[in-house]
């Protein structure tokens, strides 16, 4: 229950158009996607978050991974600083140090279990050398949706001291709660013209496997700069990734709905089975994502890991994403199978 992809047959459109690919029995290079494919996701852009997204705004990668990365090459130079809030997905804090970066972590305040950003802490950790912020909403491993004014005002900050924003916001279709999605980059031109945002169908409609993501670049020189980074490193997408992201752009709607309410029911079983079952540990509410992370801190493990592995179950340890004392459990699964990972979980914590 670590990994980051979930245990649900993908929408059977994704898996028709998959077919209809396979059938053509042709696999040969594509290094661009079709203009339907654009064409959908613009659309895609539009209805769900009325972004207005220009077709040349988009460049197209095989992974958000190889985004972050990209990006950390694309600002700045060697020895520069990039800034991250903690706890956070272990590639945000490897990316700096692949591109020679020196990476700045600023904790979230944890407050009664909800994780907020320390506003303060930020700008005191900013100097002359920091020219980019790796931002992630929904937050992983928190679940956290950053609301709008959370979002403007760390945009300000950046503004203020031109420091690049880059937003993964692969999450984005997997809000719990009725709170919309709003991307960082249609806050506002100036915003927009700062910053990167990462997205992707894989997580939504779990096609990870296939690799299809892109970036919205508006800035123009940026997305240059981007552009000549990548060039002769990052190979083309996987053509069968384009075919299923416009499959699932365009047909994975009421499938996405679906898996919306499962994820909740999901979600307040982990959330209510904890409280009920699970003291001393604790897990905060999770508003989008379908990754709970749990405060095991009171059970004063040394290896947290191991030791929810001796009772058959995976999970990932906090201390890969800088969040020690902590576990991350992924819910995106047969209910069946969560409840017996609860289980296993329990038996875990009452063996301490």
């Amino acid at each position: 229950m670590w990994v980051a992809d979930m245990d649900f047959a993908s929408p059977p459109e994704v898996l028709a158009a998959l077919r209809d690919h396979v059938d053509h029995g042709v696999f040969g290079y594509q290094d661009s996607p079709t203009p339907e494919l654009v064409s959908v996701a613009l659309e895609m852009l539009q209805k769900r978050y009325n972004w207005q997204v220009e077709e040349e705004w988009l460049v197209w990668l095989p992974g958000l991974v190889c985004g972050l990365n990209v990006t950390c090459r694309t600002i700045g130079k060697q020895e520069d600083e990039v800034a991250t809030f903690t706890p956070i997905y272990p590639p945000f804090l490897t990316a700096p140090h692949f591109s020679d970066r020196k990476l700045v972590t600023i904790p979230l305040i944890e407050n009664n279990q909800e994780w907020t950003i320390d506003f303060d802490a930020f700008e005191q950790s900013i100097t002359e050398k920091t020219k980019l912020l790796l931002l992630c909403n929904p937050h992983n491993p928190v679940g956290r949706l950053f609301r709008e004014d959370e979002l403007k005002r760390v945009c300000e900050i950046c503004l203020q001291h031109d420091i690049v924003i880059c937003s993964d916001e692969i999450h984005c279709d997997l809000v719990l709660d009725d709170i919309p999605h709003k991307p960082t980059a249609s806050l506002d031109a100036n915003i927009a013209n700062n910053s990167i945002t990462l997205m992707a169908p894989s997580k939504t409609y779990n096609i990870p496997g296939l690799g299809c993501s892109f970036a919205i670049i508006p800035n123009l020189k940026l997305r240059k700069r981007f552009l000549r980074t990548r060039r002769g490193i990052v190979p083309w997408v996987n053509t069968l990734g384009y075919t299923a992201c416009k499959a699932a752009f365009e047909h994975g709607e009421p499938w996405r709905k679906e898996l919306i309410a499962y994820l909740q029911k999901n979600r307040d079983t982990v959330e209510s089975f904890t409280k009920k079952h699970l003291s001393p540990i604790t897990v905060n509410h999770v508003e989008a994502t379908y990754l709970a992370w749990f405060d095991v801190r009171s059970l004063k493990l040394n290896n947290a890991e191991e030791h929810f592995e001796n009772f058959g179950v995976g999970l990932s340890d906090g201390k890969w994403f800088q969040g020690n004392g902590f576990v991350r459990l992924n819910f995106g699964c047969p209910h069946s199978m969560l409840l017996e990972g609860l289980e296993r979980i329990k038996k875990a914590v009452e063996a301490v």
